[in-house]
């Protein structure tokens, strides 16, 4: 017995070296390259495209990212389509990419609104269509909650919005362990990690297929660093609690959504999520995507483009006739004032 524990021992104390190792070489090779801006003592990375142009009252487009990614996931699906068009804004969520985690707390949809809040504050955006794909789809309508003066507009892809039945993948609740979670990251998931990817990526886009070196597009290893492994794994385990209370006060949020699905999602259920926002949310709008998977922003950019575009139009149209309401309403007064 106290042979096997020695070897044990040995085993991981190499896994654990192997993983320091591969850390350091994944930090010099995937460098941040956006700005960091500070919430709340927490450094958020992000990447902000502005157009040469003056886009007038166009609001700026915030993008949330889901689960086991970062920001490069959703730059590398728009930037080509949406650059110089709008106000581009893609957030790593905090513990993900390079933005920070200061607390377990963060995990909480609520909680990375928060901070996704007080960093377009610090960024002078006063008003905000949001897009949140899966995991980042929660995250986008509590920042509709948190933040109704900021939100005018929201885009969910693919979206994890609401409890489900069952639970998640066992290696998400080892890995949020307080002291065998943290062994378990800093030894075994990388070398794990690194070998099972391309499966998994396969999972992910099925029945599609994903981009060429998609991994490498979105700098896939920086997932697989133990603090960002840990960080996406309490994102995950902690969702369906998170969700089982935000989703009762989604009746609250009132501005116009879209919520683009594909019929063949496997990773979240359409008609729990997707059907669950349109049921709840007073003004959404269900697209469904025939024989698209869990990655449509990739997949079916143009048709989730075209989504976007016209519910910037909404907002815009909705912006004018408000503004004429109001000034007629000024004039009204004008003249009962005479």
């Amino acid at each position: 017995m106290i042979y096997l524990v020695g070897v044990l021992v040995v085993i991981l104390s190499l896994l654990t070296a192997y993983t320091e190792f591969r850390v350091r070489s994944i930090e010099a090779e995937l460098p941040a390259d956006g700005q960091f801006v500070m919430a709340d003592g927490v450094p958020i990375h992000l990447h902000r495209l502005q157009p040469d142009v003056e886009l007038a009252e166009k609001p700026s487009l915030v993008f949330i990212h889901g689960a086991s990614g970062n920001a490069y996931d959703q730059l590398g699906a728009f930037r080509a389509e949406l650059e110089g068009r709008y106000d581009l804004i893609f957030v790593d969520r905090p513990g993900l990419g390079h933005s920070g985690r200061t607390s377990d707390a963060q995990s909480a949809p609520s909680e990375q609104a928060r901070l996704i809040g007080e960093v377009l504050d610090a960024l002078g955006i006063g008003k905000a269509v949001v897009v949140g794909h899966s995991l980042g789809a929660s995250v986008t309508a509590a920042l509709a909650l948190e933040r109704p003066d900021l939100v005018e507009g929201l885009v969910f892809l693919a979206p994890a919005t609401h409890p489900w039945p069952g639970g998640v993948n066992w290696y998400y609740n080892v890995a949020t362990l307080p002291v065998i979670g943290r062994i378990f990251c800093a030894s075994l998931t990388l070398p794990i990690a690194e070998r099972v990817a391309p499966k998994a990526i396969l999972g992910v886009f099925a029945p599609e297929e994903a981009p060429a070196d998609y991994d490498g597009m979105i700098r896939l290893p920086l997932l697989f660093r133990p603090d960002s492994f840990r960080a996406n794994a309490q994102d995950v385990a902690g969702l369906k609690e998170h969700v089982t209370r935000l989703s009762q006060r989604y009746g609250e949020i009132d501005v116009p959504a879209v919520v683009i699905t594909g019929d063949k999602d496997t990773v979240v259920w359409p008609s729990i999520h997707s059907q669950g926002l349109v049921r709840d949310l007073p003004q959404a709008r269900l697209v469904t995507l025939p024989g698209a998977g869990h990655m449509p922003h990739h997949t079916r950019t143009q048709d989730v483009v075209r989504e976007i575009d016209g519910l910037m139009e909404l907002v815009l149209a909705r912006k004018t006739a408000l503004s004429r309401s109001m000034a007629a309403a000024e004039d009204t007064e004008t003249l009962a004032g005479k």
